[in-house]
């Protein structure tokens, strides 16, 4: 495992999702879910957030659009409060949910708009 992408990983998971979160998902993972956490952190944070061709507002953006057409509830409402800690505005996210639920199906955008309402009820944004 690269050290570099995994501080690299740490540092941009934690601005994005908390660094609280970040601290509670490494601690709580078992020994069996550990290396897909480590992996998580070095690859997808570290190797692609760590890019910095696609600012963080913009990758913030693309992963609510990409969850939306997933369905991935759990991942979608992570990533509002990531998006919200990344300076995307509701009106934004709400674009966003609208395009994809254009492109993604009326069902899936149904989904993705019920767990971002809830996330960003949650935050006090609406």
């Amino acid at each position: 495992m690269s050290n570099k992408m995994m501080k690299t990983g740490l540092h941009m998971r934690g601005e994005v999702l908390g660094h609280e979160h970040v601290k509670k998902s490494l601690a709580a993972a078992s020994d069996f879910a550990r290396p897909m956490q480590e992996l998580v952190t070095q690859y997808c944070w570290g190797e692609a957030w760590g890019d910095d061709t696609l600012n963080k507002k913009t990758r913030s953006i693309i992963n609510i659009a990409m969850l939306s057409a997933l369905g991935r509830t759990h991942e979608i409402k992570l990533h509002t409060k990531g998006a919200i800690n990344n300076g995307v505005s509701v009106q934004e996210i709400q674009s966003t949910l609208m395009q994809a639920m254009v492109y993604c199906g009326v069902p899936a955008g149904m989904e993705a708009f019920r767990a971002a309402e809830e996330t960003l009820t949650e935050l006090g944004e609406i």
